[in-house]
Parts: C-alpha cells; sequence; structure tokens
C-alpha cells in the first residue's frame, strides 16, 4: 500500500495499489463495506479514464470505501499507459494479461482477485461493469442503497428500447439457452452492471472445481448469475434507465458470435444442472 499520496506499490504480478489519504483518515462511511468495482477492458484508451474519473466524483461523493480492480487484456492501444496516471487519484488496482483471454477470463481474474484481498464477504461487494460507458456509473449509488438495504444481488436491467440485431440475438438466446432464465425475477439475465455480496461469489466459486466463466459475452454474464443464484438470499433489479450517451468509438457487439457462444451454454450439462435446480427450489 502506497505511503504517501503520490507513491504506490507495484506487485510481482503487476499491480498498483494506492488508497488514497482521504480514505485512509476516515473519511469514508464508518462501518460501511468496501465496494469493489471489476472493470474487464480491452482497448479501451480513450474511455478508461473518464470512466475511473467519473466513478471517483461518484463514490467519494457520497462517502463510499471502494477499490476499483481492471483487468487490461492485452491491449495495444495505449490503455496501459492511460491507466498508469490514475493511481495517484483513487485507489486502484491494474491487473494485466499478458496474452488476449477475453472477457470471460478477465472478469473471473476480477472476481478471484477481490475474494483474496477482501476479508469479509459478507460486508463488502462487487462491482461488475464494462470499461467504455454503456453501463452508467451513475447507477452505483441506487445500487449501494440497495445493498445496504440487504441484497445480495443488485442487477441493472435494460429496459430502453435496443437495435433490432440486439433484440433479435435476445430471442434466439431465450431458445437455445432456457435454463439460463431459471432465475425468478431477472428481467435481463444478460446484463453486465451487477453488484454481488462477495459470499455469493465464494460460493459459487467453491462450487466448481475450474474457471468460473467459459463462455464469452452475453453467455459469460447470464452464466454467473445462474451460478451465483444459489447463495443469493435477496435480489433486487433497476432500470438502467436513460443515460448520456458517450460514444468514444464503435460498439463491437456481434450477434453471430454472441449466439454462437449462448447456443455453446446451452449446452453445458452442469449449467443445465444448475438451472433445473433453481427452478425446482422456485
Amino acid at each position: 500500500m502506497g505511503s504517501g499520496a503520490g507513491e504506490g506499490d507495484r506487485t510481482a504480478a503487476g499491480a498498483v495499489l494506492l488508497v488514497p489519504p482521504a480514505l485512509e483518515a476516515g473519511g469514508a462511511k464508518r462501518g460501511a463495506g468496501v465496494i469493489h468495482i471489476g472493470i474487464p477492458v480491452h482497448n479501451e484508451r480513450e474511455t478508461i479514464g473518464p470512466l475511473l474519473w467519473r466513478i471517483r466524483e461518484l463514490l467519494y461523493g457520497e462517502r463510499r470505501r471502494f477499490h476499483v480492480l481492471v483487468c487490461d487484456d492485452a491491449s495495444d492501444d495505449g490503455t496501459a499507459e492511460a491507466l498508469e496516471r490514475y493511481p495517484r487519484v483513487l485507489p486502484l488496482t491494474v491487473l494485466r494479461n499478458e496474452e488476449r483471454r477475453g472477457y470471460a477470463a478477465s472478469l473471473d481474474r476480477l472476481i478471484r482477485a477481490t475474494l483474496r484481498r477482501s476479508g469479509y464477504p459478507r460486508r463488502d461487494a462487487f462491482v461488475s461493469m464494462q470499461g467504455d460507458f454503456s453501463d452508467p456509473p451513475e447507477r452505483l449509488p441506487e445500487m449501494l442503497r440497495h445493498f445496504e438495504g440487504g441484497a445480495d444481488l443488485v442487477t441493472v436491467a435494460r429496459a430502453e428500447p435496443e437495435p433490432l440485431p440486439r433484440r433479435l440475438t435476445r430471442a434466439a438466446g431465450r431458445l437455445c439457452a432456457r435454463h439460463l432464465l431459471a432465475a425468478p425475477a431477472v428481467t435481463d439475465p444478460y446484463a453486465s452492471l451487477r453488484l454481488y455480496r462477495l459470499f455469493a461469489l465464494e460460493g459459487a466459486v467453491a462450487a466448481g472445481d475450474g474457471p468460473l466463466l467459459q463462455y464469452e459475452g452475453w453467455a459469460a454474464d447470464a452464466a454467473l448469475l445462474l451460478q451465483v443464484w444459489p447463495f443469493v438470499r435477496r435480489f433486487e433489479e433497476i432500470p438502467h434507465g436513460p443515460h448520456p450517451l458517450r460514444r468514444y468509438r464503435e460498439a463491437r457487439f456481434r450477434a453471430g458470435e454472441q449466439l454462437r457462444q449462448l447456443f455453446a451454454v446451452g449446452r453445458d450439462r452442469a449449467l443445465r444442472e444448475i438451472g433445473r435446480q433453481v427452478m425446482d427450489v422456485a
């Protein structure tokens, strides 16, 4: 941990750690858990800086104890250099994949890194979000209020109209991976902006003996939801709602690849069994 506002410790894994003096001095709410925010990125040089700054504004403004973890998935556009500026202004850990591993492996790594660093799985939370502003950080304060009210899982569901390719992909996904829809009351199983109480993630990791996530894109988010559901006591879903349009690059959504991953997860026997058990309990 850094000893001064302009210093940080660099671990063997290449992580940069720093807790600003404001948090060390007790500026955050006393007794509140730590909010760990996990952001997997690949070639997000233009977006990751503004996103980190917005998170800082929102959570410092609410006096929250938080720590951001970014997994840089072998970016080659200057993302790593952009990240180097930020450990001086907010608590940040940067992990880097030397070779491209994908969204699922990067999110898996962020989850496991968070579980290792937290000693309070019932008090602390992990928030997953995209690094391109498609997940609005403005929803974070509301998510945290639900968490403090006792929710173990909070998701931000897409409510506004989506482009036709996305709507068709969702409809096809319901047909080829029905078990991913087993969790009751969840209207958007593909949401990436979620808050998990850490003990739910801890239970999902302990229940398996391999990677937590094996599929990409929407399939990864839906599979993670299904795996944590048996450990969730209270669930809340809030609407995505309108938010400022921030377009820094072209969208990377590819309907064909999303469908291929959803078809693959639809054939996963272990996930099908979890889905059956969830439906039986419901």
